[in-house]
């Protein structure tokens, strides 16, 4: 009963900002088959993520990264090993995987393809954390690491569905990268903080970060929403002008 109970905490904050996310999307919601596939995709994206920052973290010789009384070292473990090599493995899916789909045919599906793979992130690492560390994890998680994936998510598909359309090819590769290196110096910066448990105004620092870019995040959700070519004032706007 308590490892259900701790399967069911670990993959809850997931479905629900899915959930919270998918009702956001108002005008032209994404096939159901395909958030699903974006969890699949975010899960098997800890996999190269892993794999990069093990292969960091052995090329500055980091064995606890939580205690280094190294500042640079930890700043190039939080910055690069973990948050540049899981944000990369995130976005070549994102990219690669759905940005080609002619079902991505708004901004805002930036934001919903990215968030989602995010938390499929998230929920295969919140259950590989809870199966060791025990459930006071997922409750921890649960208003920490989870909703900043989400964020993370935001930052980055935003950025990725102004890309998408964007009629300038160098624009939108510039769009594409800023959308990647924007999550992954908040999403640095928020590890770097946390990492720096020792100094506990620097640890507070991260719930800042934390809720800066929750908020953040729901001004850019908020614009593409707005902005939606399937909006009916939007789309009766587009009309005219033709």
């Amino acid at each position: 009963m308590h490892e259900i109970l701790s399967l069911f905490l670990s993959i809850l904050p997931g479905i629900l900002i899915i959930i919270y996310i998918y009702k956001k999307d108002k005008y032209d919601k994404e096939p159901k088959h395909f958030i699903f596939k974006c969890v699949l995709l975010g899960a098997l994206s800890t996999v190269p993520a892993v794999l990069c920052t093990l292969s960091f973290d052995s090329l500055i010789w980091v064995d606890n990264p939580g205690n280094s009384s190294d500042t640079l070292v930890l700043m190039v473990h939080a910055f690069i090993s973990v948050a540049l090599s899981e944000e990369l493995a995130k976005f070549l899916f994102l990219r690669f995987y759905m940005y080609p789909k002619p079902e991505f045919n708004e901004p805002m599906d930036g934001i919903v393809y990215a968030v989602v793979i995010g938390m499929g992130f998230a929920i295969l690492e919140n259950i590989l954390y809870v199966s060791q560390l025990g459930m006071s994890v997922a409750f921890y998680r649960m208003f920490t690491a989870v909703p900043a994936h989400a964020a993370f998510g935001v930052i980055m598909g935003y950025h990725v569905g102004l890309a998408k359309f964007h009629k300038d090819k160098y624009k939108s590769i510039q769009l594409m990268f800023k959308g990647l290196l924007y999550a992954a110096f908040v999403h640095g910066a928020y590890d770097f903080f946390l990492f720096s448990e020792n100094t506990l105004g620097l640890a507070i620092l991260a719930f800042v970060i934390l809720i800066v870019s929750i908020h953040m995040s729901r001004k850019l959700i908020k614009l593409h929403v707005d902005s939606s070519p399937f909006k009916k004032t939007n789309f009766n706007h587009d009309l005219r002008e033709k």
